[in-house]
């Protein structure tokens, strides 16, 4: 159980927490920066999905005259009712029909200019480091060099059994 003067520290600290916080939401405001709204997420919402046909609520909530008309005249049977009035009564449910929703979009052409524009940047960086920040190659890495190392290992006979020089002819000059 919760003594007297526990209950008046708790209450204390709660009203000064909420004093703070309307404070700073004021001071946030007095400097010119906007305090964004909240959105209660458990009221009903409107969204466009495919896979949830029905939303919450419909797409328009504020009816002018002729839409609240049309609401009426849709209580009644509905081979009295136009085509275009059956058109506008589902623009009053909904905004976008199924072909909308699924139509393509050109996103896949900006996502893949984003993709090879990052590519080229990173060519682009291999390359300036590759002059600028990167030694240069070895010389073992010359073919000239390779070429002569060859040969000595053949002039040592490097592994005449089963290694290198196995695989040389030495009375032909060449490979086996």
């Amino acid at each position: 159980m919760l003594s007297v003067g526990h209950m008046g520290t708790l209450l204390a600290r709660r009203a000064a927490a909420a004093l703070l916080s309307t404070g700073s939401a004021r001071m946030m405001a007095s400097h010119g920066h906007e305090v964004s709204q909240q959105t209660d997420m458990s009221l009903p919402m409107y969204w466009d999905r495919l896979d949830t046909p029905l939303p919450d609520k419909p797409h328009q909530e504020q009816l002018s005259a002729t839409d609240q008309a049309l609401k009426r005249k849709e209580t009644g049977p509905w081979t009295q009712l136009t085509k275009e009035e059956k058109i506008a009564l589902y623009r009053l449910m909904f905004d976008k029909t199924y072909a909308e929703m699924k139509k393509p979009t050109n996103e896949w052409k900006t996502v893949i200019g984003g993709i090879l524009f990052f590519i080229g940047l990173t060519g682009l960086v291999v390359l300036w480091q590759t002059h600028y920040v990167y030694p240069p190659a070895p010389r073992t890495f010359d073919p000239e060099w390779q070429a002569q190392q060859v040969k000595r290992m053949l002039d040592m006979r490097v592994g005449p059994v089963e290694g290198f020089s196995s695989k040389w002819d030495y009375e032909k000059g060449q490979w086996k």
